[in-house]
C-alpha cells in the first residue's frame, strides 16, 4: 500500500459524514430539502405524487379511507391495472425497443427483452391462464427461480386480475405445499430446474413432492423447460409443458384488466412467530405507486437508466425492486440467475461493466463476503458506469459501507441503505441521495409522509442515542392490508395502541430495535427477538456482530446466545477471518476488545469461534439456530435447508475440542 493509499485508508476510517457529490445531486429526480416539509404539512395528500407516477384508468375519489383503523384504504374508488402500467402504456409512449429487461443464466447465457417483446410474452402468457380456467381472484403459486418466465407469469397473472404467490425456488417442497394450502392455490407455474454453482439442480421433483401435501385439487401446472437436455423429466397427466402453451396462444392480445386499488396483486408469505408462515397481502394501487415512487426518488431511477437489484424475485426485494418499480418506471432491470462467486468471485463486475449498470442494489452479506474476496476482484474491471448504489436486507456496519463506497463506488457514488420490511412493500427509512448527507452505519432518517419513531416500551419517544423499538405512526400507501384470511393475527402480530391524550392510536409495530440521533437518523439494531439476556441485561446480536465486524481482519460473524448456568445465556461469536488472516489468539483477542469498546464488558463472548463458513439457508441468511443448539450443547436439529450444511459439523467439532 502506498502512503497516499494509506492516508486515503486513515481517512475513511475516520470520517463519519460523507455528503452527495455535486454532479449526483445536478442530475437527481428528487433534490428540494423542503419535500420533508411538504409531506408533513399536506399529508395524506401528499401521497398523490406517488399515485401520479401510475396510469389509472379511474381516478381515485380518496387518498386515504382511515374509517376503519388499521385496516387503511390507499387511493378508493380508483381503478388501474399493475401489468398496463408496466407495459402496455410504455409501448404506447414509443419505448417498445428500449429494454425493459435483461437477463443472464449462470453458464452464461443471455436474454433480452425489449418493452414490446416483453408485452407479447406476457399476453401470451396471460391468454394461456384464462385457457387452463384461471380466472379474477385465483391466487396463482409460482415457485421458479431467476428466469425470466417468472416476472413474465407474475404481470401475466396481473393482468388478468389472478394474485400470485411466488414462493422461493430454495424453499421445500413442504414449504410449497403449505403456502398453496393456505392461499387455496389450484394452480402451478414451476420449471424443471436451474443452474447452481455449474450443477443443474432438479427442481420438478421437488414441486412434484410439494403437491402431494396439497390438501386440495391443483387444476393445472405449467413447467418451464428451464435445462433442456442436461434434465431429463416427464410430465403427469395435469402437467403442460410452458412453450408448448405459450406458442399456441403467439400474437394473442388480451386486455388488462381493470382492478380496484384495493385489490389484492399479490400474497408473499413470510416467516411467524408462531412457525406458521404469514400471507402478507398487498394491493393493486398503494403497492404499486409506493413501489414506483421508492424507486423514482430514493433508488433516482429513470428510463434511461440500466438498473440491478441483485436480489431473489422470491422475495419482497426482487417483487418491488426487480419487477413492479423499475418496470412501472420504465427502466431497463437486470435479472442474474446464479450466484456471486461462479464461476469466478468477479462475476457480478463483470456483469456490472459489459451491461455499464448505472445504479447497483444488493444486501450487506454480499458486500461481507466481497469484502472477504479483496478488491482485487472489483478492480479488474471498469465500473464507471455507476451512479448510485444501495443495501437492503439487514443493518450495514460502517466499515463494509465504507469498502463498499471505496471499491465499488470509487468514492463517487451515494449509498443509500435501506430499512423496511415485506409488510412495508417498500423502503421506510433512508436518505434521499440528492439531498441527505450518508452516515456510515445508520440507515438515515424516515422518508418524507413515513412517521417512523424510536420508542421505548410505553410508547414514548427515546432520547438521542438511546435503544428502543422502531414504530410507525402514520399509514402509507405501501402498507400490507392484512394476512390472508387472518385479520385477528394481523392487528396481533403488528399493531400496538397506545393511548395518547385519552385517544387511542393505533401504531404499526415491525419488531425491530434501533436508536436515534440528534439529526432524526435511526440506525437499526435488529430484531427485537434477536436479544441475547445476560444476567437480566438484552444485548442486541445485531449490535454485538457489528462490533466485530468493525475489527479489521474479521469478514463476517454471527452472535448468538448459549446456555449459562450463572449468566442465563452468554454470548458466543462465530467468525471467518478474511483472507490472509489467521483465525489466532491475537484476532480473537482483537475481536474481543472490539466488543468491549463499543459495548461494554456486559457483552464480553463466552468464546469466539472461527470458521471458514457460517451455516446459511440456499437465500444467504446465517442459520443462527443451528450455532445456538451448538453453543448450548444441544442436539443439532434439522439441516437439509442450508446451502453447506457440512459446516454444521465442522463447527460442532471445533467447539467440542476447544
Amino acid at each position: 500500500m502506498t502512503q497516499d493509499e494509506a492516508s486515503l485508508e486513515a481517512r475513511l476510517e475516520e470520517q463519519e459524514a460523507f455528503d452527495p457529490p455535486e454532479s449526483f445531486v445536478e442530475q437527481a429526480n428528487v433534490t428540494d430539502p423542503g419535500i420533508y416539509e411538504e409531506f408533513e404539512e399536506n399529508w395524506p395528500d401528499c401521497w398523490e405524487r406517488a399515485a401520479d407516477l401510475l396510469s389509472w384508468e379511474e381516478s381515485y375519489d380518496t387518498v386515504l379511507d382511515d374509517s376503519n383503523e388499521p385496516f387503511y384504504e390507499w387511493f378508493t374508488g380508483g381503478e388501474l391495472n399493475a401489468s398496463y402500467n408496466c407495459l402496455d402504456r410504455h409501448v404506447a409512449d414509443g419505448a417498445s425497443d428500449r429494454t425493459a429487461i435483461k437477463w443472464e443464466g449462470e453458464p452464461g447465457e443471455t436474454r433480452t427483452y425489449t418493452y414490446g417483446d416483453l408485452l407479447a410474452e406476457v399476453e401470451a402468457f396471460a391468454a394461456t391462464l384464462r385457457d387452463l380456467g384461471v380466472e379474477e381472484d385465483d391466487v396463482v403459486t409460482l415457485y421458479m427461480p431467476m428466469i425470466p418466465e417468472l416476472p413474465i407469469a407474475m404481470l401475466a397473472c396481473a393482468r388478468i386480475g389472478a394474485p400470485h404467490s411466488v414462493v422461493f425456488a430454495g424453499f421445500s417442497a413442504d414449504a410449497l405445499a403449505t403456502r398453496m394450502n393456505s392461499a387455496d392455490s389450484e394452480y402451478l407455474v414451476t420449471c424443471d430446474g436451474y443452474y447452481r454453482r455449474g450443477d443443474a439442480l432438479d427442481h420438478l421433483s421437488k414441486a412434484n413432492e410439494g403437491l402431494e401435501g396439497v390438501d386440495h385439487e391443483v387444476s393445472d401446472v405449467v413447467v418451464v423447460d428451464r435445462l433442456g437436455d442436461e434434465l431429463e423429466h416427464s410430465l403427469s397427466e395435469n402437467q403442460r409443458d410452458y412453450d408448448e402453451l405459450v406458442a399456441e396462444n403467439e400474437g394473442a392480445s388480451v386486455e388488462p384488466v381493470a382492478r380496484d386499488a384495493e385489490d389484492m396483486l399479490f400474497l408473499m408469505y413470510t416467516s411467524g412467530t408462531t412457525g406458521k408462515p404469514k400471507g402478507v397481502k398487498h394491493t393493486t394501487g398503494g403497492y404499486l405507486a409506493y413501489a414506483a415512487w421508492t424507486s423514482h426518488s430514493v433508488l433516482d431511477l429513470k428510463p434511461e437508466d440500466t438498473y440491478w437489484c441483485a436480489a431473489d424475485i422470491g422475495w419482497i426485494t426482487g417483487h418491488s425492486y426487480i419487477v413492479y418499480g423499475p418496470l412501472a418506471l420504465g427502466t431497463s432491470t437486470v435479472m442474474y440467475e446464479g450466484t456471486p462467486d461462479y464461476p469466478d468471485k468477479d462475476r457480478l463486475w463483470e456483469i456490472v461493466e459489459r451491461e455499464e449498470v448505472d445504479v447497483f442494489y444488493t444486501a450487506p452479506t454480499a458486500i461481507r463476503a466481497f469484502m472477504k474476496w479483496g478488491e482485487k476482484y472489483p478492480e479488474q474491471h471498469d465500473l464507471s458506469s455507476l451512479r448510485l448504489l444501495g443495501t437492503v436486507g439487514e443493518p450495514i456496519n460502517p466499515r463494509a459501507w465504507k469498502w463498499y463506497y471505496k471499491h465499488i463506488g470509487g468514492e463517487e457514488c451515494p449509498i443509500v441503505d435501506t430499512w423496511w420490511q415485506t409488510e412495508t412493500g417498500g423502503m421506510m427509512i433512508t436518505t434521499l441521495p440528492g439531498i441527505n448527507t450518508m452516515k456510515p452505519g445508520t440507515a438515515g432518517p424516515p422518508l418524507p409522509g413515513i412517521g417512523a419513531q424510536v420508542v421505548d416500551a410505553e410508547g414514548a419517544e427515546v432520547g438521542a442515542g438511546q435503544a428502543g423499538y422502531v414504530t410507525v405512526n402514520k399509514p402509507w400507501p405501501g402498507m400490507l392490508r392484512t394476512l390472508y384470511n387472518n385479520d385477528e393475527r394481523f392487528i396481533s402480530e403488528y399493531w400496538e395502541e397506545y393511548s395518547d391524550e385519552g385517544a387511542d392510536e393505533w401504531v404499526y409495530f415491525p419488531e425491530d430495535g434501533a436508536k436515534i440521533d440528534d439529526d432524526g437518523y435511526i440506525t437499526i439494531l435488529g430484531r427485537v427477538d434477536d436479544v441475547i439476556n445476560v444476567s437480566g441485561h438484552r444485548l442486541g446480536t445485531m449490535e454485538i456482530e457489528s462490533a466485530v465486524v468493525g475489527v479489521e481482519g474479521i469478514a463476517e460473524a454471527a452472535v448468538v446466545g448459549g446456555d449459562h448456568e450463572v449468566k442465563g445465556e452468554a454470548v458466543y461469536v462465530y467468525a471467518i477471518p478474511e483472507d490472509g488472516y489467521d483465525g489466532d489468539a491475537d484476532l480473537e483477542e482483537r475481536a474481543v476488545q472490539g466488543i468491549l469498546d463499543s459495548i461494554g464488558p456486559i457483552a464480553k463472548p463466552e468464546e469466539v469461534i472461527f470458521t471458514p463458513e457460517l451455516p446459511k439457508t440456499r437465500s444467504g441468511k446465517i442459520m443462527r439456530r443451528l450455532l445456538e443448539d451448538i453453543a448450548s450443547g444441544n442436539e443439532l436439529g434439522n439441516t437439509s435447508t442450508l446451502r453447506n450444511p457440512d459446516v454444521v459439523d465442522d463447527i460442532a467439532d471445533q467447539v467440542d475440542s476447544s
